[in-house]
């Protein structure tokens, strides 16, 4: 399973970048096709990105629906549970295990049903022209405007990513039933930064620097400690 643990990041950080990559070179190749540069433009003028708007809105719909499932496995949803804390642990937990059960019931119904409206709208279709089999009155599906994809496979991100979601909501589920804990996530964290601890006899509210005001006619604790170590050495 641990291949499973970091499946959204993956998912989210290649189809983040790709859709950075593809929205520069549009927007670059919109400018510099405006100037007139002999050849260079023609060749500009020659390429065409249309699709490229189309396709980035897609890799953000996939993007959304798998950040909906990296957000239950990371406790990042929004939630109100002013009223639940208040209750005592047995009954809190009753609540908690309701309301992950609700959202295991309500992932997979999505689920299920975005797949039934993917195979009916033409990933059906598709498996039969796969296997070779006859297609009869099945129909093909439409496609999409500018890049003419088959829409079940745009669509085809409501089932994997609810899915997936569902999953989750079954692994948290089995982690609070195990160890009593639900993923809590920090948002003051950032990833790749370490806290920096002050040192021991560091007085953080002395605001001793020089981007503060301050009566230098009274020195702040750090400095009397100093003066007083000159002193004993002076002695």
């Amino acid at each position: 399973m641990k291949y499973l643990d970091h499946l959204e990041e993956w998912i989210i950080t290649l189809l983040m970048a790709g859709a950075t990559l593809i929205i520069f070179v549009s927007v670059v190749h919109r400018y510099a096709a405006g100037f007139n540069i002999p050849v260079v433009q023609d060749w500009l003028l020659s390429l065409n990105f249309t699709w490229a708007q189309e396709l980035t809105i897609i890799m953000f719909v996939w993007m959304a629906k798998f950040g909906a499932a990296y957000g239950v496995r990371t406790g990042i949803h929004v939630g109100v549970d002013v009223l639940i804390n208040q209750f005592d642990h047995k009954l809190r937990a009753k609540f908690i295990i309701f309301g992950l059960l609700a959202g295991v019931l309500f992932t997979g119904i999505v689920a299920v049903l975005g797949s039934y409206f993917v195979w009916e709208n033409g990933a059906h279709h598709a498996f039969l022209a796969l296997t070779g089999r006859p297609f009869d009155d099945i129909p093909e599906g439409p496609t999409t405007p500018d890049l003419e994809w088959p829409t079940w496979m745009v669509y085809s991100a409501i089932p994997l990513g609810t899915g997936l979601m569902c999953f989750r909501f079954l692994q948290v589920l089995f982690i609070y039933l195990k160890t009593g804990e639900l993923p809590h996530h920090d948002h003051g964290h950032v990833d790749g930064l370490e806290d920096e601890m002050p040192p021991v006899d560091t007085n953080v509210y002395a605001l001793n620097d020089n981007l503060h005001p301050s009566d230098r006619t009274h020195p702040v604790d750090g400095e009397v400690r100093h003066h007083q170590n000159k002193d004993d050495q002076i002695k």
